[in-house]
């Protein structure tokens, strides 16, 4: 009978291959499957995933935040209410800091981006959960969605002068032609760089987790196991923050570029 390895290059759980390779998958945790189905089975467009669910998920706990939490309206708010304008607060002050407060007006977008992204971040931390932000597919899609808005803001708001953007003017003139290039470049990058960051940051992240989890089987290294558990858990907690943040700045600057390209 011929080798179902060399002739599939797959292992399946029978095969004695298998039996001497890892008994755990870091990547596994990032397969995307249907809700109501297995690995492997068809997804198409219209199929509910794991990723629709936890993405659906993050969705309601803003909505949980910000519609319920903030009913009342109390002058001495509860603690879902200070939460809650907690976040509006750092957002509109990062918000007026960073872009100016003509950049107000796109505060609920640049809002709805970071909390999104924040659930989504904190809700991959649950045990056997899923994380739809460490997919490229999710972050780029959120990334190309800022990066279109910002460039249609550009034309909008300052026609042609836009492309001032790419025309470093404190430069010497026999160079400004290299650097215009190198600043377009640049500018088509920003969704790659800005959806990668995002999404790398998360999986490495949750990767090393499941592997040091995976370490806490084995009896004799089990204590180091689980200390490396819990110090990486915490490290993630402020990851999930940290990425949420730093994908909301990066938004701000550039819609900064957007809005005064010659600044």
């Amino acid at each position: 009978m011929a080798d179902p390895v060399a002739t599939t290059g797959v292992l399946t759980a029978g095969d004695p291959a298998h039996a001497e390779g890892l008994s755990f998958h870091p990547m596994d945790q990032f397969m995307v499957k249907p809700l109501f189905g297995d690995y492997g089975d068809p997804v198409y467009w219209y199929t509910i995933t794991n990723v629709t669910l936890w993405m659906a998920l993050a969705v309601l706990c803003v909505v949980g935040l910000f519609v319920l939490g903030t009913s009342r309206r109390a002058i001495i708010p509860n603690r879902v209410q200070s939460v809650a304008e907690l976040a509006y607060g750092f957002v509109y002050k990062m918000i007026e800091d960073v872009t100016g407060r003509d950049a107000v007006k796109f505060f609920p977008y640049v809002f709805t981006l970071f909390l999104f992204i924040l659930f989504a971040n904190f809700l991959a931390l649950i045990p056997s959960s899923f994380s739809p932000t460490s997919h490229i597919a999710v972050t780029g899609l959120l990334a190309l969605a800022v990066f279109l808005t910002v460039t249609i803001v550009g034309f909008v708001r300052n026609g042609a002068s836009f492309l001032g953007l790419f025309w470093v003017t404190s430069a010497p003139l026999a160079i400004r032609p290299v650097l215009a290039v190198i600043e377009l470049i640049s500018y088509f990058v920003r969704p790659v760089s800005h959806s990668i960051r995002l999404a790398g940051n998360l999986t490495a992240g949750h990767a090393v987790l499941k592997v040091f989890a995976g370490f806490a089987q084995v009896a004799a290294i089990s204590p180091l196991a689980v200390l490396g558990v819990t110090a990486i858990y915490g490290l993630e907690v402020l990851v999930a923050f940290i990425q949420a943040y730093v994908f909301t700045i990066l938004t701000c600057v550039y819609l900064k570029d957007a809005l005064h390209p010659n600044h």
